[in-house]
């Protein structure tokens, strides 16, 4: 992973649903990653019935000892708080919030450390106050964002000493206007040309950020998945058709159309099932062709010129 010295899978474990999984559906679900190939796991603050629940959870139930613990690599978040006032990245919040996801995580360290939606009243001087006290403590080793563009990296990277080495960002084939705005360029009448986001996705390439796919099967902004949606049907006929070619589930196809882009990105697995997390994970390294990239792309309602 650029700017770090961590070796990292390009698919993720995410967990933000196991506040209620039992131990054994806890193990279960991390070991089964592992066999995959998988250990990278993500998490937030915020994820759960309670502030660290789903943190507190993962410790509880894996117990890891000190060598297990540093054979993965954890990833948590912080900067969204309650019903108010939203968005925090104070000195004291982040420091907070990293305090107590190391007392939840049962952890030493946490490896990467994101800021989870911007804060519109951020200081960066404060963001940076926070991260050279957090390294130079040794509780976090990296840092970066997320959902976040260009120019408020920029911002921060005024102030901020280490390097921003992810942007987790959503992404999937059918939600992916950070690479569809580019192909539509100069095409002033199709709203697909639009940008909304500053050309996030060359300025990560060009700065060494890993893009973190986040919702990666979801059709939209939290809509329901496009697998198997009678919404899609031209696209889920091409899916179908390409697993039936590389022998791999239908979700491994849309792992491997984010995957097979060069940014390599990661992509993050929200789901709470073993057997979902092997099938996605299949498609890590399915080198899928141009014409078949492409295809997917446009089958899922975006404008090849």
């Amino acid at each position: 992973m650029p700017g770090t010295e961590i070796v990292a899978p390009n698919v993720v474990l995410g967990l933000m649903r196991i506040q209620e999984k039992t131990d054994d559906e806890v193990r279960e679900l991390v070991r089964t990653a592992r066999d995959a190939g998988i250990d990278f796991l993500d998490h937030a603050d915020v994820y759960g019935s309670d502030l660290h629940g789903c943190e507190r959870r993962f410790a509880e139930a894996m117990r890891l000892t000190p060598s297990q613990r540093d054979e993965l690599t954890i990833q948590t978040k912080t900067g969204i708080v309650g019903e108010g006032p939203y968005f925090d990245f104070s000195y004291e919040h982040i420091i907070e919030s990293v305090d107590g996801s190391l007392a939840a995580l049962d952890t030493d360290h946490i490896d990467i450390l994101l800021l989870h939606r911007p804060d519109a009243l951020v200081e960066p001087e404060e963001v940076a106050r926070a991260f050279d006290e957090l390294e130079a403590a040794g509780k976090v080793r990296a840092f970066g964002v997320s959902n976040h563009t260009p120019r408020q990296i920029d911002l921060l990277k005024k102030y901020v000493r280490q390097p921003l080495v992810a942007n987790q960002l959503q992404l999937s084939i059918t939600h992916s206007s950070i690479i569809a705005r580019g192909v539509a360029a100069n095409m002033q009448a199709e709203d697909q040309s639009v940008d909304r986001d500053g050309g996030i996705l060359d300025y990560c390439r060009l700065h060494d950020i890993t893009i973190q796919a986040w919702s990666p099967f979801q059709a939209g902004f939290f809509t329901g998945v496009f697998l198997g949606s009678p919404d899609y049907p031209e696209l889920n006929a091409v899916i179908d058709r390409l697993a039936a070619k590389y022998d791999v589930p239908a979700i491994a196809i849309a792992t491997a159309w984010i995957t097979r882009h060069p940014a390599q990105m990661q992509v993050i697995l929200g789901t709470t099932s073993p057997g979902r997390v092997t099938s996605a994970a299949q498609g890590s390294d399915i080198p899928l062709t141009r014409a078949e990239w492409y295809e997917l792309f446009r089958t899922a309602g975006h404008i090849v010129p």
